[in-house]
């Protein structure tokens, strides 16, 4: 039988999908004991017991200053700025991804400044953003709606022109107008998409909220890195950037749990 007819069980899939993460925490623990065996004092990887008792620290015990058990608080904050910039995209993605799509005059008008807006590094914006609208929430909130929003803009305006040119005469037909093609026919096939774009944009979401604290503000978990690495504290940078990973993979596998509750027929071409 050729290897790419053999498909593995259930059980064979998960302890597949753990071993990279079993010989990530092996490898780290191996290269923690030689470093720390030579130099007991090495900052670079500490061992696993200085993590747990920097997760603790952070995350169970007041911190003596604020009162605040510092990475729910930052966590808080951090989440705070990141769904209410992906919000706010996911608005203005669905608006003009449909119009675009929609109508050739705003395909011809307003596609090729997307596109463009879309090759912008959003972090060379980041110093002008600071200037304009200060340093408060707001120049952070727009960084990561300019970095994601134009992508899933263009995204969703291409599913709307792959859509079947079929469904729109028919709805025509029968006396359907432009509004209600857009609500009946077009919007309940892109939203499957628009959840899908949603998760391919967390990434590059939680890179530039990271960039903004890490340059101006008092809480979050991109400033708490970004405070601690001048004290080389790695016990608390490791702790941290897995905590972020883990919350981005939470956020993906939720929208991608609403999308099948939501819309169970957009599995059907998976499927099959």
């Amino acid at each position: 039988m050729r290897l790419i007819n053999l498909k593995p069980s259930r059980m064979n899939q998960l302890l597949l999908a753990l071993a990279p993460f079993v010989l990530l925490a092996v490898a780290y623990a191996l290269g923690s004991a030689a470093r720390l065996a030579e130099n007991p004092s090495d900052k670079l990887l500490p061992a696993l017991a200085s993590l747990a008792d920097a997760i603790n620290r952070m995350a169970f015990v007041a911190d003596p200053r604020t009162g605040e058990y510092l990475l729910w608080s930052d966590t808080l904050a951090s989440l705070g700025r990141l769904f209410a910039a992906l919000g706010i995209s996911t608005v203005i993605a669905l608006v003009f991804g449909m119009i675009i799509g929609m109508f050739p005059y705003v395909r011809a008008l307003l596609a090729p400044f997307f596109a463009a807006i879309s090759m912008v590094p959003p972090l060379a914006l980041l110093p002008i953003l600071f200037i304009v609208m200060g340093l408060g929430e707001s120049s952070k909130i727009t960084l990561i709606v300019i970095g994601v929003a134009p992508i899933m803009i263009r995204d969703l305006a291409l599913k709307v022109m792959e859509l079947p040119r079929e469904q729109t005469v028919k709805a025509e037909t029968l006396g359907g107008n432009s509004w209600q093609i857009a609500l009946r026919v077009v919007l309940p096939q892109i939203l499957p998409r628009l959840i899908t774009c949603l998760r391919l944009q967390l990434g590059p979401a939680w890179l530039f909220l990271i960039a903004a604290e890490a340059i101006s503000a008092d809480s979050g978990l991109g400033y708490r890195i970004f405070l601690v690495r001048r004290y080389l504290s790695m016990d608390v940078i490791f702790p941290y950037v897995i905590w972020i990973t883990l919350l981005a993979v939470l956020t993906n596998v939720v929208l991608d749990w609403l999308r099948i509750r939501v819309f169970p027929w957009s599995e059907v071409g998976r499927a099959s």
